[in-house]
Parts: structure tokens; sequence; C-alpha cells
């Protein structure tokens, strides 16, 4: 291991302990540009070094390349990492193809891309609501879950009204939701049930696509192939998965004010993670990283000081007058 040693804490009620640093690797399917085998091999490596322990990744992430990396490394490095992939937006079952044949499959092929006899999590992967409304997906979930083929269950989410949906379920595990200082109503929203609940709260999008790396300015230009390019405007799925539904140049302008919050020490980016890991209801955080170097930044938040309730207070409110009006989908 590394030098890092990143706090763990316990997953919903699995008895998972995971980093709560973890590793997303959306990135690593060329999401946010094009990655070379070398770099997304070198990223999982590093996170393993610095003793990161919770990787994310979905079947759609480049066609299944993210769960292959994962599955080839991971058993190899840190054989009891938890993995943790997605079913629910692959074409032909996105918006309307989900069966229990088409989940199982899809957990089949994950098992093989993975390497693993049985997924550690499984979380739906940002399902319509009148999916999640109908029940049957749970019902699914379970019956693969009692086959062995998956240890627990999750849901990753849009909205509120869909996370309030899937807590319907005692033995939902976790709910994955955009959540950072450019979306911060889930701290009124859902923190309070999920805590009673018991159930994980892992953050995705934790810097707003790279844009709370405070390192974008008007002049900063995305990859083709980078969905900051592509769905900058919710062309291909919803807004609010790319700059958290901020249009570009109003989430600049934000940005800008909310680094005079940043203390000595830290970086942009790690304030704005270490502020996620200071409500207590989130499990983990799932920042991406293109490089070893980011993924080594990352980890570090893990041993930094935590944020004054004063300054969370003082965001707070600054997102409440000046924030959430700019974000362009349903929260």
């Amino acid at each position: 291991m590394g030098d890092t040693l990143v706090t763990t804490r316990q997953l919903g009620r699995t008895g998972m302990a995971v980093s709560e640093v973890g590793l997303g690797c959306w990135q690593l399917g060329g999401d946010f540009g094009p990655v070379s085998a070398a770099t997304a091999e070198a990223v999982i490596e590093q996170a393993v070094k610095e003793g990161i322990n919770f990787f994310d990744t979905a079947d759609v992430y480049g066609d299944g390349i993210s769960e292959q990396y994962l599955g080839k490394l991971v058993n190899q490095l840190m054989p009891e990492a938890v993995i943790a992939t997605k079913y629910g937006r692959a074409a032909g079952t996105y918006p309307d193809g989900y069966s229990l044949t088409d989940l199982r499959d899809s957990v089949r092929r994950a098992q093989d891309r993975l390497q693993r006899d049985s997924l550690d999590l499984l979380q739906l992967h940002c399902v319509p609501e009148r999916v999640l409304a109908e029940q049957h997906i749970f019902d699914w979930l379970r019956e693969v879950q009692q086959e062995g083929l998956i240890k627990a269950f999750g849901a990753s989410v849009e909205t509120h009204k869909e996370a309030e949906i899937c807590l319907e379920h005692s033995d939902l595990q976790s709910l994955q939701i955009i959540f950072n200082l450019l979306r911060q109503r889930p701290i009124e929203a859902l923190f309070d049930k999920a805590l009673a609940q018991q159930v994980g709260i892992i953050v995705r999008l934790p810097l707003a696509s790279g844009m709370l790396s405070g390192k974008f300015s008007k002049d900063t230009a995305f990859a083709e192939t980078d969905h900051r390019n592509y769905n900058k405007d919710g062309e291909a799925f919803s807004v609010g998965e790319t700059f958290s539904g901020i249009a570009f140049d109003k989430g600049l302008e934000i940005v800008e004010t909310l680094k005079q919050s940043v203390p000595e020490g830290m970086t942009m980016a790690q304030f704005a993670m270490r502020w996620i890991l200071g409500h207590e209801a989130v499990t983990t955080i799932i920042p991406g990283a293109s490089s070893a170097s980011q993924v080594t930044q990352n980890a570090r938040v893990s041993q930094l000081p935590v944020v004054d309730k004063a300054v969370h207070e003082t965001l707070f409110a600054y997102y409440e007058s000046d924030i959430e009006k700019h974000i362009r989908c349903p929260l």
C-alpha cells in the first residue's frame, strides 16, 4: 500500500467496510475522452496502492471495458475489494426492455468481465421512474440475489422522487446520487431517511464532471467522445449528469465564488470532496481519475481536516440563493 490510509465506512447493512474515497470507473470507459489501456491500468493499480477498496463501474462504461479492466487487475491486486456495477442502461434494456431474463443475463455477462462468481453490489442504473414504481424490478433483484448471483443491491438515481421509491424497499442497501457543492438539496431531501434506514449513500460526480476542480476556463475544450462535449446541454442523456446540470459558463462563475471558502492547504477539488465527506449519511465518494497522480490527490482527501460547520452553513445558504435556480434538470 502507499502512504495514504483511506478511512473506511460501512456500506448499508452489508457488513462491507468500504473506503470513503472510492474510484469511479466511468472515466475508464472513455466517456471523458480517450483513455489508453496503460493509463486505465495505472489508475487502478494506484488506487490499490493508496488503500482504495471500493470501485464503481457499469456494464455500459465503454461497452464493458471498464469492468474488464477491474476484473483483470483488482482480483489480482486486491481480491477482497468491493466492486459495484450497474444494470439498466444498455441498448435493448433502456427504456422499456426490462425483464428478469434480461437482468440475469446482464449479471452473468458482468460476472464474466469482472471474473467473479457473485457480484458484490448490483445497482439499478438510472432506471425510469415508472419502471421503479411498478416494483417488479426489485423482485427480480431479489431473485438473482437468492440465486447467489449478487450479494446485495442498490440503485443509482437521478431524482429525489426516484430515491424515495427505492427507499420503500427495506432490503435496498445503497443509493447512488449526484451530491456536490452544486447539488446540495439531498442534505434536506434524503439524508435523514437514508440514515434512519441504514442505506449507504454513494456519491457520484463529486466534482461535477470536473467543474469543481477549479481548473476549467471559458477556453477549456473537451474531446468529441467526452460527455462534457456531446452532452453539455443534455443531448445524449440527462443534463444533470454533466456539470450537475448547470451551464458551463455559469458553473465557472459559481466556482470562482466557491474558491473563496477553500482553506489553506487544500486544492479546490480536495475541498469539494472533503466537504461531501463531512456529511454523516455519505458512505463513499467515487471521483474518477485520468492519471495515477490524480488518484493519489483524491485519496489524500480522507486525511484532510473536516470542513468547519460554519462553512457548511454558509455554502448551503449560497446554494439556496444563487446556485439551485440554475440547475436545468428535475431534482
